[in-house]
């Protein structure tokens, strides 16, 4: 899956709803509470239907989170969806970037590894 491509699966997803969210920012000059408020944000970005994405489709997503030419963006929302999952793969993938993460996703990949186990227990 391309980057392209998998926005275009996003699109798709979302035009059947997403998840219900309330979101709010916190005005605060640690560095951890803005990680943390990008995070739960981010959530807002998930389709409705995320436990039902096959896990062939998680498959094709997450070697994105791989590839260096991916933006950040597009990792995020990966690694929201993955969270999200409780999926024995997930939590593999997730484990597995944690070891290595992008520059700035340090945070965002601790939150998903968190609650992938929190969703796998």
């Amino acid at each position: 899956m391309t980057e392209n491509e998998f926005w275009k699966f996003i699109r798709e997803e979302w035009a059947k709803g997403r998840i219900p969210q309330v979101s709010g920012r916190i005005d605060s000059d640690d560095s951890t509470m803005q990680e943390a408020g990008e995070y739960f944000c981010g959530h807002a970005m998930s389709p409705s239907n995320y436990d039902k994405i096959p896990e062939e489709d998680l498959k094709k997503m997450s070697n994105l989170l791989f590839q260096e030419a991916a933006v950040n963006k597009t990792k995020e929302v990966i690694l929201i969806i993955l969270a999200h999952q409780s999926s024995r793969f997930a939590l593999m993938v997730l484990e597995k970037y944690c070891l290595n993460p992008d520059e700035g996703l340090e945070y965002f990949v601790d939150m998903a590894l968190s609650e992938c186990e929190m969703w796998n227990e």
